[in-house]
């Protein structure tokens, strides 16, 4: 391979990025719609518990993850990354065009959340075997010495699928009434998947094989046995923990944080309107993602080690400050209120079960121009309220917080910031990891510490977080929208210290 050429390697990064962005779009579209699928799939008596089990069944997808990265990593070294990667797109395409097919929980009872875990698994195997393919294909494409710079390439495909799943939320919203988006609309992005992964197949579909790899399978040196020589071998063995460890844990924390976890807080335990929730993000990741470039091509100067770890440093010591100052951004408590414009309406209305519900609608508007209304339902059975297990009152409660422009502002300002801590983690990581290891193993030994990574420390995440908030609260701690900050700040010290001890200061590039 040459070691300055750069002839062909748009095409290949528009190849692999444009399957790559496909595959993160199908997986985001799920957490971005979590409020919404916890109503459709799950029981509707205990809201909390169904918003619980659907960031679960998410969570799953990244759970078995490092179980996609051994099996696809495996092809992938023994029969080429183009092949391989073409299957997980394809794999990864179907299964979300099926979730927006499955019928509701009030249609098949369990077997809409059943159906919904056996799909989000097959999501995840696809996505444990498209990244590292992408990353090593355009990494073996790379001249030496600018690997962090074209990989990062990749690395934007995450946060761009994220951005575009949101917008197309947000348009699909904009076109249906509320009521048309809670009936069938939130089905839409899932579908309209299907259509992107075609476009990305037939383009892969016209690509060459990794040279690198072409190069090692005409001289013989391809491995015959993948796993054995990755995970079986004890001096490579080492470096596959140095890599989980040492950067791809902390790395998969930070990341979720910045992301899904902030989405999730402004929704949940903010009560920010979820359409603007999702712009803000949306702003926060477009502002953010040359961030990721910037990155990839610093670290073909100074070295990946130095500023990953000072991402994880950033995000340790800042994570706590920034969401104090996100919740009381919005925290009416500390609004003036306009008392005269407060109001409260009380309808009966018939529901799906054609049993009548009391509904109470609150509403209250603030000096600074933001609104608050609360919908409190009450369900009745012969014109009497429906009494939980405990004997109190079974009612359902949603609160909205719309905010005013310069609150708009602030909050984006504040995920940006996490976005720069996630860019400065993750643009690098992708060279990082292929250069850890030689052609013959590459695939499989860097796929799984980064979907361990990734998958289950930063996969469990928003449901860990989302639990130590729920319980805070419970219990009555005044700062329990904190609690949830202490996983991703626990595991990034970790991998922080382990990095800095262990980890190489100078890029490695003897791997060839």
């Amino acid at each position: 391979m040459s070691t300055t050429s750069t002839k062909g390697i748009w095409k290949v990064i528009t190849a692999s990025s444009l399957g790559t962005l496909i595959e993160w779009y199908d997986f985001y579209i799920f957490g971005s719609l979590a409020v919404v699928i916890s109503t459709k799939f799950f029981p509707a008596d205990n809201p909390t518990a169904a918003f619980l089990s659907t960031l679960a069944t998410f969570a799953a997808g990244f759970v078995v993850r490092p179980f996609g990265a051994l099996f696809f990593g495996r092809l992938g070294d023994l029969i080429g990354r183009k092949y391989t990667f073409m299957v997980t797109l394809l794999l990864m395409g179907g299964a979300t065009f099926l979730i927006g097919c499955v019928p509701s929980y009030e249609s098949i009872g369990f077997m809409a959340p059943l159906l919904v875990l056996v799909l989000r698994l097959l999501q995840g195997l696809a996505l444990g075997g498209e990244y590292g393919g992408a990353a090593t294909y355009v990494a073996e494409h790379s001249p030496l010495g600018q690997r962090g710079y074209w990989t990062s390439w990749i690395q934007t495909t995450a946060t761009f699928g994220l951005f575009i799943s949101l917008m197309v939320i947000l348009l699909t919203r904009s076109v249906l009434t509320p009521e048309q988006f809670d009936e069938w609309g939130w089905r839409v992005p899932f579908w309209v998947s299907i259509l992107m992964v075609f476009v990305s197949y037939i383009i892969r579909k016209k690509m060459d094989e990794s040279p690198v790899f072409a190069k090692a399978k005409a001289e013989g040196k391809t491995s015959t046995n993948p796993l054995k020589e990755s995970f079986g071998n004890k001096y490579n063995l080492k470096f596959v923990l140095l890599a989980l460890f040492g950067a791809a844990m902390g790395q998969g924390v930070v990341w979720y944080t910045g992301q899904f976890y902030a989405m999730s807080f402004l929704k949940t335990v903010m009560f920010v309107d979820s359409s603007q929730a999702d712009g803000l993000l949306g702003l926060a990741l477009l502002f953010g993602t040359p961030f990721f470039l910037f990155f990839g091509w610093l670290s073909d100067k100074v070295g990946r080690k130095a500023i990953m770890m000072l991402g994880m440093l950033c995000a340790i010591l800042l994570y706590r400050p920034i969401y104090k100052m996100m919740y009381e951004t919005t925290d009416v408590s500390l609004k003036t209120e306009i008392v005269d414009k407060a109001k409260l309406v009380a309808i009966t209305k018939e529901n799906s079960h054609q049993q009548l519900d009391s509904i109470y609608t609150a509403t209250k508007e603030f000096a600074d121009g933001t609104k608050w209304t609360q919908v409190k339902t009450i369900h009745l059975h012969d014109g009497q309220p429906v009494l939980d297990d405990k004997g109190a009152v079974k009612s359902d409660t949603k609160t909205t917080v719309n905010i005013n422009d310069t609150d708009k502002w602030t909050l984006i300002f504040l995920i940006f910031i996490q976005v720069i801590f996630v860019t400065m983690v993750y643009g690098p990581i992708a060279a990082f990891l292929v250069e850890m290891f030689p052609v013959k193993i590459r695939y499989t030994s860097m796929s799984l510490p980064y979907h361990i990574g990734n998958g289950i420390f930063g996969g469990l995440l928003p449901a860990i977080s989302t639990y130590f908030v729920t319980n805070a609260k419970e219990n009555g701690d005044p700062q329990f929208y904190l609690e949830g900050l202490w996983y991703p700040i626990v595991i990034a010290a970790i991998s922080f210290c382990i990095g800095m001890v262990y980890l190489k200061r100078k890029n490695n590039i003897e791997n060839e």
